[in-house]
């Protein structure tokens, strides 16, 4: 039995499968479920839809900030008339396993001076990688590796999601030092049923104290 976990999921970049590998992750560990901010799909949010995926196996909660647009977070405030501000990101207490999906990836900006690094540098939580084959997937995930370890933000590892490429997976874990985590399949439904299979296929335990 793995002790209770908080962790972080972020991506390498937009549209890599953050939510997909939330999800999972949720199912795996039976654990809450927290995104800090939405940016638009306000009425088919990322918590709706780990809601729908995972039938609420533990707890959603709600999001510090609603916004309307979909666009990247601080500018999606900025047409709402408000301001980002760390202090009001404050992590949900509870005694469960806690997966938190940020709003895109490490460097996208939260205010004009902030971004989701300051957020995460403060709170000192593992992360949890998402990383997405495609090309210029390796430049991404080893720049997202290398923010993480400058800023000595502890990473758990990575998770692929997709259509396996051997050489590419090779050279991301190689140059950057780091360990797999998983790989998720291509998902041609993504429902209950595709991602409670897709979550056997993470193995946390190389990571985590068991």
């Amino acid at each position: 039995m793995i002790a209770s976990q908080k962790i972080v999921v972020a991506g390498i970049g937009t549209e890599v499968g953050k939510t997909v590998v939330s999800a999972a992750l949720v199912h795996l560990l039976k654990a809450d479920y927290w995104k800090p901010i939405q940016a638009g799909e306000l009425e088919n949010s990322d918590s709706i839809k780990v809601a729908e995926y995972t039938q609420e196996l533990g707890k959603l909660h709600p999001e510090a900030y609603r916004l309307n647009s979909p666009m990247s977070p601080h500018a999606a405030a900025a047409i709402d008339q408000i301001e980002i501000q760390l202090e009001k990101l404050v992590i949900p207490q509870t005694e469960n396993h806690l997966i938190i999906e940020l709003a895109g990836g490490l460097m996208v900006p939260l205010n004009n001076q902030q971004s989701n690094l300051d957020w995460l540098k403060k709170i000192q939580l593992p992360v949890v990688l998402v990383s997405c084959y495609y090309l210029g997937q390796i430049n991404h995930t080893l720049l997202s590796i290398e923010v993480l370890k400058a800023n000595k933000i502890p990473l758990l590892g990575i998770i692929f999601n997709g259509k396996e490429n051997k050489d590419s997976k090779k050279a991301i874990l190689e140059i950057g030092n780091t360990i797999e985590l998983g790989t998720l399949p291509h998902l041609e439904e993504v429902n209950y049923d595709s991602i409670k299979k897709a979550a056997h296929e993470i193995r946390l335990d190389r990571a985590l104290t068991v």
